[in-house]
């Protein structure tokens, strides 16, 4: 586990009397077990393997210092801890370019927010609708608004942005990032509706969705709590839509809402209970989709 973020991530659970040996080979093959059910469904997987040379426990979350844009861009973000920094790679939007042929035309970096101690962490921090070209953004120590706001000038996005807690010890707290809360996909948005306290602006995200003709999927804090949001819409081979999420999640849905979500792409799971106990995050976290284009 990695206590530096472990401050405000209340997802993040030690596991006692495991040994660190154990922990590491079930997080492997949880892993490497996501890996095998993408490509099982016809998804194109790349993996990069960690820095040996540096200690990063949460380098199985890239979304968080990297995404990828249809117009060639490469956007690098600024993090909350310390020893998260040292995940952000160079080479790897070189390797994306010349390696695999993706059109990389331009990396931005937003890091130099660090240096003022604002952070956003990708796409953690933000839920994109890339079609209607918004930034859903639940604000906390690491979703600072007005590095929102510089993403969405730069990128040309629309900023969305409210306030959405978690109940820890009868207290409401921060959730540390949106895309635990909330998932866009390209015909559905599920969402846990009762995460965001202030009417407000739940009516205003909500009013924001409905007008993108978006199917609202209405989570509940408990299955939030089980990584039901932490789901991501991908793209197979075959142009077939599948949304991934971990086995857990998948199973604190009820029968209606797998159908609402079924009508719009295939959802795959895969048991991920070690990543999501100790790391805090989940399938989504685990991913870092590719938007660029190929040459």
């Amino acid at each position: 586990m990695n206590d530096e973020t472990a401050t405000n991530n209340h997802y993040q659970k030690a596991l006692e009397g495991r040994s660190e040996f154990s922990i590491i080979e079930n997080a492997q093959a949880e892993f490497d077990g996501l890996v095998k059910t993408l490509i099982s469904s016809g998804i194109e997987v790349i993996v990069f393997e960690e820095n040996a040379d540096h200690d990063t426990p949460d380098a199985v979350f890239p979304n968080n210092w990297i995404s990828t844009h249809e117009d060639g861009c490469v956007c690098l973000y600024p993090m909350y801890a310390k020893n998260r920094r040292l995940e952000r790679r160079e080479d790897i939007p070189l390797i994306l370019a010349h390696q695999y042929h993706f059109n990389v035309s331009e990396i931005i970096d937003f890091t130099e927010f660090e240096s003022h101690e604002k952070f956003l962490e990708g796409t953690g921090s933000m839920v994109l609708d890339r079609k209607h070209k918004k930034a859903y953004a639940a604000l906390s120590e690491r979703t600072d608004q007005r590095a929102l706001e510089h993403f969405c000038e730069q990128m040309d996005y629309t900023p969305v942005p409210f306030n959405a807690f978690q109940t820890i010890d009868n207290q409401r707290l921060s959730i540390y990032h949106t895309n635990v809360m909330m998932s866009v996909g390209s015909g559905f948005a599920a969402i846990c509706l009762d995460a965001i306290d202030d009417p407000v602006e739940k009516n205003s995200v909500m009013q924001s969705l409905k007008e993108d003709g978006l199917e609202i999927i209405v989570l509940d804090e408990n299955q939030i709590n089980q990584f039901a949001g932490n789901m991501l819409e991908l793209v197979g081979t075959g142009g077939q839509p599948f949304v991934v999420m971990s086995e857990q999640g998948l199973n604190s849905l009820r029968p209606a809402q797998i159908s609402a979500i079924e009508a719009h792409a295939q959802i795959i799971s895969a048991p991920l209970t070690t990543i999501e106990t100790l790391g805090g995050g989940s399938a989504r976290c685990m991913i870092a989709e590719i938007h660029l284009a190929r040459s």
